[in-house]
């Protein structure tokens, strides 16, 4: 792993104002924002000003963010989740099958429009891994 597993905050249409305010609260910087807009690929009508990945960097403190595709719901539980930035396609590979082997898939392990190999998978005791490989900064 290239580091230690990072929050993964999903918010309901309110990232954008979500990162604003902890820039308020702690300084620090967005980074890397980008919409479902800017993305790659067909989304529904009104989520073009969504955000679809961004990250939040602030001395210590570093998390990601988005906001939820389409009509999906955001509960306590299900709005965390920890993303691990893997070294090797072998290793994303290797973690995938432990994981959903007792676990939840919510996203095959798959190729992106990014440029990586990512999963998502509910552990056997519901946490949640964002798990990517980005291949073209792969070793």
């Amino acid at each position: 792993m290239k580091q230690q597993a990072v929050p993964y905050f999903t918010f309901e249409g309110t990232a954008r104002e979500a990162l604003n305010y902890y820039k308020e609260v702690f300084g620090g910087e967005i980074t890397d924002l980008q919409t479902f807009g800017d993305a790659n690929f067909e989304t529904p009508p009104g989520m073009d000003e969504r955000i679809m990945h961004a990250r939040f960097r602030s001395d210590g403190l570093y998390f990601m963010a988005s906001d939820t595709f389409d009509n999906q719901n955001v509960a306590v539980g299900n709005n965390i989740s920890l993303a691990l930035e893997l070294d090797t396609e072998k290793e994303i590979n290797e973690l995938y099958e432990r994981l959903k082997e007792r676990g939840t898939v919510f996203m095959e392990l798959q190729d992106t429009f990014w440029g990586a190999t990512f999963a998502k998978v509910k552990d056997a005791y519901g946490i949640t891994w964002d798990l990517n490989f980005e291949k073209a900064k792969a070793k």
